[in-house]
């Protein structure tokens, strides 16, 4: 039996998990653990160490040398890798194509999952990802797999993009979603699934709001079981 209140969000690229995921945080104050965000920062460090994303034991021995560390902002939370801030780094359009392929490697992925799982078991969480419900945390009290058509997820990031400056046009970024679908759905290590006590939520057509009010009734009526 769990000491604390588990909420596992997974899904597939631009579903919407780290949005909504931070929402629900906040409003039920419950810590938010971006995983995403954790392989993002490896791979990041592989690009700033010179190792190719396709040198496995090159990456895996940089792992005791990454501190990965999450502090509160606004808009979004900051990331740091060695106590450098990295929140905007970690988006980069060549972090986005190549942290599947180091997310793949079994080693990266232990080291992490043992990272994401000490945090979780130290409070009340929400944890956004790929393999959370299947992996990570497969006794959370909840768990929702988020989707949305591959059309809308691509308009997503590229309204995201261009508030950011990034351009980048909409049929590239169609096509980057659907091969970032492939890849992780197929990774022999804790490939994208949905779990078998996963709650389905497709978020396709729904505003924010929607999304956050159907998953905090699912929460809410998991707490009166």
């Amino acid at each position: 039996m769990l000491k604390n209140f588990q909420v596992a969000i997974d899904g597939p690229a631009s579903a919407g998990k780290s949005t909504i995921a931070k929402i629900l945080a906040s409003h039920l104050k419950y810590v938010y653990v971006d995983t995403g965000a954790m392989y993002r920062t490896v791979t990041l460090a592989a690009k700033k160490s010179g190792v190719a994303y396709s040198d496995e034991s090159g990456i895996v021995n940089l792992l005791s040398q990454i501190d990965i560390r999450f502090e509160p902002g606004i808009p979004t939370q900051r990331v740091y890798l060695n106590n450098q801030e990295v929140t905007e780094d970690i988006r980069s359009t060549e972090v986005t194509n190549n942290v599947s392929q180091v997310a793949s490697y079994a080693a990266v992925r232990q080291n992490l999952v043992e990272r994401q799982r000490q945090i979780a078991n130290s409070s009340d969480i929400i944890m956004d990802g790929r393999d959370i419900g299947t992996t990570v945390l497969p006794h959370a009290q909840v768990k929702i797999f988020l989707i949305a058509s591959v059309e809308e997820r691509a308009n997503r990031r590229y309204k995201e993009n261009v508030a950011k400056g990034m351009t980048v046009d909409l049929v590239s970024l169609k096509k980057d979603i659907e091969a970032r679908d492939y890849k992780d759905s197929h990774r022999e290590i804790s490939p994208l699934t949905q779990a078998k006590d996963a709650v389905l939520v497709d978020t396709t057509g729904l505003s924010i709001d929607d999304v956050v009010s159907k998953i905090t009734k699912i929460i809410q009526n998991k707490q009166k079981q």
